[in-house]
């Protein structure tokens, strides 16, 4: 079974051969400075071009076996074509957003609407077409910045949040023009051949919203994005959620999407109680990666294969700084242990 195969297959509940071990790229980005080498391809002008973005990510595939590519390695595309400016970073550092695009939510006027076709939304765009060509057996995955970070990226975040409860109707405004954006952006990036989309909503953490703004201001965007790409062009979705997402109870269960993805202070087992008929993935601890040692974090790996998840991951972004033999040692898990598992899901998400 190649790549591309057994990722749809995990997504959709349907049988494959063994979990896949991903890393999607955007903000669980897999972009570690010995794959740049590997590569030679390198931040910060990995960003903005399109052959060295889709080189680079490749090297991930083939060299640190992560069975996928991703675009971009950051989350910062949209909120620069929507106005914010951004400094791009360094060989260690990803790209921020240096100035916020407005300063009320009242000044939603003042945003731009993406250009698929310009800066480095059209840079992702090219990088898909390269990696369809070069590893069409390989699973791309459009990664999409969540509704709310974004619209965190686009004006100060304490305004942003402290508007959830003072301006809803503006709040509501701001967040639906944030999905418009991402709908476009996300449809060029479909077409240009991406066969997952990933939606990184760090922003969102219950930890952060609460229930109630988390049920207002995060389930019914994210639901729009993960339903419209769905119904339009037949794309399962994942969604992140950074956090401890224990305090939001059940409505983790109400995501749309096919798989939801958790940081590694929520254990597999109590993902698969809150959300049981989505597909679990991750979550194997960013730190552990960067400082563990490559033998455990095999056994890591291998006791989440075992807890059931239904595809192996970091449960964050990855350090640039994270050792390539590390890398290579959860890959190992999978080799190693993931036959054994049945991946075959009970229920399916809808």
């Amino acid at each position: 079974m190649n790549e591309k195969t057994r990722l749809l297959n995990a997504l959709r509940g349907d049988a494959a051969d063994r979990p896949p071990f991903i890393c999607p790229g955007g903000m669980m980005n897999m972009a570690v400075t010995e794959l740049m080498d590997a590569a030679e391809s390198w931040w910060p002008e990995a960003h903005s071009d399109p052959e060295k973005m889709a080189r680079l990510t490749l090297a991930a595939n083939r060299v640190g076996g992560i069975e996928n590519t991703g675009v971009p390695f950051c989350m910062t595309v949209e909120a620069e074509a929507m106005g914010a400016q951004v400094d791009l970073g360094a060989l260690g550092n990803e790209p921020r957003v240096t100035e916020y695009a407005i300063e009320r939510l009242d000044q939603i006027e003042r945003l731009q609407n993406i250009d698929p076709g310009k800066g480095r939304a059209r840079v992702c765009i090219d990088a898909i077409r390269i990696l369809k060509k070069e590893a069409p057996q390989t699973p791309v995955i459009a990664n999409l910045t969540g509704p709310v970070s974004l619209a965190s990226s686009l004006i100060e975040p304490m305004v942003y949040y402290k508007g959830l409860i003072t301006d809803r109707e503006n709040s509501h405004k701001l967040m639906e023009f944030v999905n418009e954006n991402l709908i476009r952006f996300g449809d060029a990036l479909v077409e240009a051949g991406a066969d997952v989309i990933c939606i990184a909503d760090p922003s969102a953490s219950g930890e952060i919203l609460g229930k109630k703004s988390f049920a207002e201001f995060a389930i019914p965007y994210i639901n729009r994005l993960v339903t419209h790409f769905r119904e339009k062009h037949g794309i399962p979705s994942i969604v992140h959620i950074c956090g401890d997402v224990r305090c939001l109870g059940n409505l983790l269960s109400e995501i749309a999407a096919e798989s939801i993805s958790v940081d590694a202070m929520v254990s597999i087992k109590t993902l698969k109680e809150l959300a049981p008929a989505k597909v679990s993935m991750g979550n194997v601890s960013t730190y552990l990666l960067e400082k563990g040692e490559p033998d455990d974090i095999t056994k890591h790996g291998e006791r989440c294969l075992r807890g059931g998840v239904g595809i192996l991951s970091p449960a964050c972004g990855i350090s640039p700084r994270t050792p390539l033999v590390n890398i290579r040692g959860l890959a190992r898990a999978i080799l190693e242990g993931g036959s054994t598992v049945n991946t075959r899901q009970d229920t399916k998400a809808g």
